[in-house]
């Protein structure tokens, strides 16, 4: 969703077609649907080595590997010159699929001559080269036999490789597959349809179906790496999933890096799961190779610029640190004749003669309504305003003796700008029944309590009023 998430939004205001390849365009499908844009939205399939042309550009698409299947770098030709985009990429020499990184359309390209490069940037920190995918399975297979009880796997849903893997250890080990979590059942389905993914007959059965193997037959594939608040895996972790229920002894494998600012959110899900008395394995560089990165290294780097020989050099993603040094390293390969650091909203002007900052242009977030509406809120301000002004807001205040972990005394249930009639004796009934509803450990998470309360309460006022108000839940400690 980080990549295709802001698409419905997009061509609701600028109506163009959409290129991709077979993989991304299912998931593009379902996102547009969703939105009510699958219709009136032109999708078009690129392949690998097949050009196309848009404008005064033809476009090669580029094989390349990655932690995502159907990956491909982009090489433009434009009236002045070649410019190749990597896109997200490692050089992976042993993938799953047998689908390798097409060095040779590099190297043809820099034979040819080409006028930019622009690289991930994303592991410039890591010298050397990134693992194979295949790298992983020696230590997840060791974990899979040591495992007496369920085993639940967890990993980004669009890591079709890792789930891969995780479907065929979970087969050679005599183990039934249960999906947990919708991103993660969506992106098994359309790895299946499109043949990335082969699955033998029973393998994968409903979460129902559980309670019908013992516990050593068990693999639950399940979505949250990252500490999504009502993701499957953080449901489960406070015990609080119809389906994924954690007990002692059981193992939890997260397989995936812990991406900066989720820590907070990722550590919280960890501790609940040792209360759980749960086998917890993470990748904190202590418990084996269960994870590899989707981004080449530094060697990767320098042998994709000594391929492509490009006469400019643009370093693309990260901080401005990251594309500092790979602009370094570019230039110290000998291959590139000027590397160029550029910012979010800078414009670059080049051709065969000179590259330079042109001009610079407004950058930054671009607000929605997460109502119905796929109108862009241009300022904060005026959003809330806006929703302030239809349907008002409502504001819980929960004082919690810190001690004890109880109510202080009862929520306060401040309404305003609502004008749908007196609920406010409702509302405090509905929160007290979640705070209630909510077990002893999930009491001590905050933001669980909080999303808990918005979420239960959002649905009784609605249910009860047809409005959507801001809800915003407020903790104070006693």
């Amino acid at each position: 969703m980080d990549h295709i998430g802001a698409l419905p939004w997009i061509l609701s205001e600028i109506k163009v077609p959409v290129y991709a390849t077979e993989f991304t365009l299912a998931y593009v499908e379902g996102n547009l649907e969703e939105n009510g844009l699958l219709d009136e939205t032109e999708l078009i399939e690129i392949v690998p080595r097949e050009k196309f042309t848009i404008g005064p550009f033809t476009i090669e698409p580029i094989h390349v590997t990655h932690s995502l299947v159907d990956a491909v770098s982009l090489a433009i030709e434009t009236p002045v010159g070649v410019v190749i985009h990597t896109g997200d990429f490692k050089i992976d020499l042993s993938p799953l699929d047998g689908k390798l990184f097409d060095l040779h359309a590099f190297a043809e390209y820099g034979k040819r001559g080409v006028l930019a490069l622009l690289q991930d940037s994303t592991n410039v920190e890591r010298s050397g080269y990134t693992p194979s995918e295949t790298a992983v399975i020696p230590r997840l297979d060791e974990i899979f036999a040591r495992t007496k009880k369920k085993l639940f796997f967890s990993c980004f849903s669009s890591s079709i490789y890792r789930i891969r893997i995780a479907l065929d250890l979970a087969r050679q080990h005599g183990r039934k597959v249960a999906v947990i979590g919708r991103s993660m059942m969506d992106s098994t389905e359309i790895a299946q349809d499109l043949g990335h993914i082969e699955v033998p007959q029973g393998l994968i059965i409903n979460p129902s179906q559980m309670r019908d193997y013992p516990p050593e037959q068990l693999m639950l594939l399940i979505s949250g790496t990252q500490g999504e608040p009502m993701s499957a895996l953080s449901r489960a972790a406070v015990d609080n999933h119809k389906h994924a229920r954690i007990e002692p002894g059981d193992t939890v494998v997260l397989s995936s890096r812990i991406i900066p600012g989720n820590e907070k959110s990722i550590f919280r899900v960890i501790d609940h799961l040792y209360r759980r008395d749960a086998n917890v394995i993470y990748d904190n560089g202590s418990n084996g190779l269960i994870h590899v990165s989707g981004h080449g290294s530094q060697e990767e780097m320098r042998l994709l610029i000594n391929l492509v020989r490009p006469k400019y050099f643009i370093p693309v993603h990260g901080n401005y640190g990251n594309l500092h040094k790979h602009a370094q390293i570019a230039m110290e390969t000998g291959a590139v004749e000027h590397a160029m650091v550029i910012e979010d909203g800078d414009v670059l002007e080049l051709d065969s003669k000179e590259i330079r900052k042109h001009d610079k242009v407004t950058t930054g977030r671009v607000l929605i309504d997460s109502g119905s509406s796929t109108d862009v809120v241009e300022d904060l301000v005026l959003r809330d305003r806006r929703i302030l002004s239809e349907d008002g807001m409502v504001l819980v205040i929960l004082a919690i003796n810190k001690r004890l972990g109880k109510l202080d005394q009862p929520p306060e249930i401040v309404m305003r700008g609502f004008g749908a009639g007196d609920i406010t004796e409702q509302a405090r009934e509905a929160v007290l029944q979640t705070l209630h509803s909510l077990s002893a450990e999930e009491k001590t998470d905050y933001g669980m309590v909080k999303e808990k309360v918005r979420v239960e309460l959002k649905r009784m006022i609605q249910k009860t009023t047809g409005r959507r108000p801001m809800i915003m839940p407020v903790i104070l400690e006693i």
